[in-house]
């Protein structure tokens, strides 16, 4: 779904273990890495849309995570123009993005997978809470900065752990 303005409807998913870590995603076929994120379809709210990437995209269900917090605001990021595709309608030139926080138990690490239907990433690795700032690709920085900045109070920590 693209808005009058040209954003997409998107979620974004920070996944966290109970030491802060948060699951950072490869790309299939590329070296760049990210959070998982997807479309909102039409009808679907954001909630529904986290839920249906969470599992379309590293195979886990409701039951395997806690919903610790999500973002008041749409977030946005305009696309690089080599990136907007001039002859599309509508004309989308950016992501305005609900970005969710979740909390995944060690026990249910192993219920992460990536063969699912339509395969998205083929790596994934635990980092520290602020890692992926320095390493997402630059146009999307702001968003990943706002994100984490607004979710981080909500991330409950182990006794002598910090972020």
């Amino acid at each position: 779904m693209i808005d009058s303005d040209g954003f997409r409807a998107n979620v974004g998913i920070i996944l966290a273990n109970t030491e802060g870590q948060v699951l950072w995603t490869k790309r299939i076929g590329h070296d760049s890495w990210q959070f998982p994120q997807g479309g909102i379809d039409r009808g679907e709210t954001p909630f529904d849309a986290m839920y249906r990437e969470l599992y379309e995209e590293v195979g886990l269900c409701p039951h395997h995570v806690e919903v610790l917090g999500v973002t008041h605001d749409w977030l946005r990021y305009r696309l690089p123009k080599r990136y907007v595709r001039l002859g599309q309608e509508p004309l989308c030139i950016g992501q305005k993005q609900k970005w969710f926080l979740l909390r995944l138990d060690e026990k249910n690490t192993d219920f992460i997978r990536f063969d699912t239907a339509t395969p998205e990433f083929d790596e994934w690795a635990w980092v520290s809470y602020w890692y992926p700032l320095g390493q997402v690709v630059p146009f999307k920085r702001g968003v990943y900065q706002k994100a984490l900045l607004e979710l981080a109070e909500r991330l409950p920590l182990k006794k002598g752990l910090r972020l």
